[in-house]
């Protein structure tokens, strides 16, 4: 499991819209990468619409957002535009990225365990080095937890 001060493991992801993001191709930038388990859930878009309202302070920190989830390319474009959402949508289909940042987990709802997506957010540093680590996320307040860390680098 990837934690604070962890080389962050490099991928190369399709994004909604279309194309592939790498990460490794986003240095210098600061990268907020935060992990969310479905797109049009409640939790998750209120996580990526606050993302999306402070994008212009992130922007100015130097920092791109971009949001992952196993949901298709074709699925956050539809959550994008109902939303009109500003985050970079990447699609972990195959759940490879999810594993190499430890957030493939298993989970208990109503006493069923199942695999899913533990809300997480990695702020990487311009040299590809994880600068903060957030796990088992609440969504109240953190945006603006995360905004802070980056303006702090």
């Amino acid at each position: 499991m990837v934690d604070a001060g962890h080389p962050a493991p490099d991928f190369t992801l399709p994004r909604d819209g279309g194309d592939d993001v790498t990460l490794s191709a986003l240095r210098p930038k600061t990268v907020v990468l935060y992990f969310y388990p479905k797109d049009d859930t409640s939790g998750c878009t209120k996580e990526a619409q606050g993302f999306t309202e402070q994008m212009s302070a992130f922007e100015a920190a130097g920092a791109v957002v971009m949001g992952v989830s196993k949901d298709s390319v074709a699925k956050h474009d539809k959550f994008r535009d109902k939303y009109d959402l500003g985050v970079i949508l990447l699609s972990d289909a195959d759940s490879d990225v999810c594993e190499k940042y430890g957030v493939w987990q298993e989970k208990s709802m109503y006493g069923k365990k199942y695999m899913g997506i533990d809300r997480s957010t990695f702020v990487i540093g311009a040299d590809g080095t994880i600068m903060k680590a957030w796990r088992k996320v609440k969504v109240p307040g953190h945006v603006d937890e995360v905004l802070a860390a980056v303006q702090a680098l």
